[in-house]
């Protein structure tokens, strides 16, 4: 029985390190990025729902971009607070803002694919890039960063949507860690051949992409999944391609708390039971080699079987998985987080283990 643990755990160690170094390396040791400037027509798309807060800082940052052929097209979705009124401020402001208004429908109250269809419908330009409202570029040349990457195959741009830092706060280097380490993932099946998802703080692409797979109309019914479906359903391996200069990065504000962030997990991950069977099996696989592999590591050393065998295979899976990290957070600007690896990854492999359970039981709640 041991030695059939001791085989399995092996088979483990060598799922995770054709993942790291067959797939997420890809990404990880991928030259740096350049860039030759578009000027092709860029509409912005913008998606409010009780965001007042967030669009007084965070609108006048779009509008100040450096790029000759933009719109900003603002969405307000049937806000209850003032954030229709402050649009209104911002259309009469800036002549390239354009205003949709989204009132509330019985059969779609609350969908914001409802209400990004209506944007995207409203807008002008060809090319569409997308961000959330409580999003911010960290350039004044997001939109030439992210739209550099169009060719006349390429027409959808996949970004990375990083999250603020917060001084002193665990949870803030768990949140990152996730978010760096699904990017990782993302990027690196899209430079594979094999794209599956992307994040609306930060995507592009050609209108027509969206009118080829009839928008969101497959799963417009499922809340969440305006970003990572559409992609599912839309990318492939000749129409993809992604953004990582450090000018075509957002930011977002992260959740302060354990509770908020768990929701906002539990709406990822329930979307992701809508992808294709390939994409669910890839990830599953990933993420049961992980916590199978925490397992048998734990199990092996306490009866001391074949330990220094053992621990050589455990040394080598972090040392490699370790290098795929770092090198990849280094092009994405977040080696702090790289710093805690094997702690987050342990609370990480828990907290998927808690959510998936509690989707079983109960829905999440979705957008606003």
């Amino acid at each position: 029985m041991l030695i059939i643990i001791l085989y399995i755990f092996i088979f483990i160690v060598a799922v995770q390190i054709l993942y790291y170094l067959g797939i997420f390396s890809k990404f990880a040791f991928a030259k740096t990025q350049q860039t030759t400037p578009n000027t092709l027509p860029i509409s912005v798309i913008v998606c409010a729902k009780n965001e007042q807060e967030n669009i007084v800082r965070f609108i006048p940052l779009l509008a100040e971009q450096n790029y000759s052929d933009f719109e900003i097209v603002l969405i307000d979705d049937a806000s209850s607070d003032n954030t229709l009124a402050i649009f209104e401020e911002f259309e009469k402001q800036y002549s390239n803002v354009r205003l949709v208004k989204v009132q509330n429908n019985e059969a779609f109250w609350g969908n914001k694919k409802y209400a990004l269809t209506l944007g995207i419908k409203a807008a002008k330009k060809e090319y569409l890039l997308f961000t959330d409202a409580d999003c911010y570029p960290t350039s004044k040349d997001w939109i030439t960063a992210m739209s550099a990457q169009f060719t006349a195959q390429k027409t959808i741009v996949l970004g990375y949507g990083k999250y603020e830092k917060i001084n002193n706060s665990f949870l803030n280097k768990i949140i990152r860690f996730e978010t760096l380490l699904t990017a990782i993932q993302y990027f690196s099946w899209a430079k594979a051949g094999h794209p599956y998802m992307g994040v609306g703080r930060n995507l592009a692409y050609k209108k027509e992409e969206f009118f080829n797979v009839n928008g969101f109309i497959d799963h417009m019914r499922v809340r969440s999944g305006d970003d990572d479906l559409f992609i599912n359903q839309a990318a492939n391996s000749k129409n993809t391609t992604i953004a990582y200069t450090p000018e075509s990065i957002t930011l977002s504000k992260p959740k302060t708390t354990y509770k908020d962030w768990l929701i906002q997990k539990r709406r990822h991950i329930a979307t992701a039971n809508y992808y294709k069977k390939f994409d669910k099996f890839q990830l599953g696989l990933f993420y049961f080699s992980q916590l199978t592999f925490l397992i048998l590591s734990i199990v092996l050393l306490a009866i001391q079987f074949e330990w220094i065998l053992v621990l050589l295979l455990i040394g080598f899976r972090y040392l490699i998985t370790w290098l795929v990290i770092g090198f990849s957070a280094g092009k994405l600007k977040e080696k702090d987080v790289v710093y805690w690896y094997p702690v987050i990854e342990i609370v990480l492999i828990f907290t998927q283990i808690n959510i998936f359970v509690t989707n079983i039981f109960s829905k999440p709640i979705h957008w606003k």
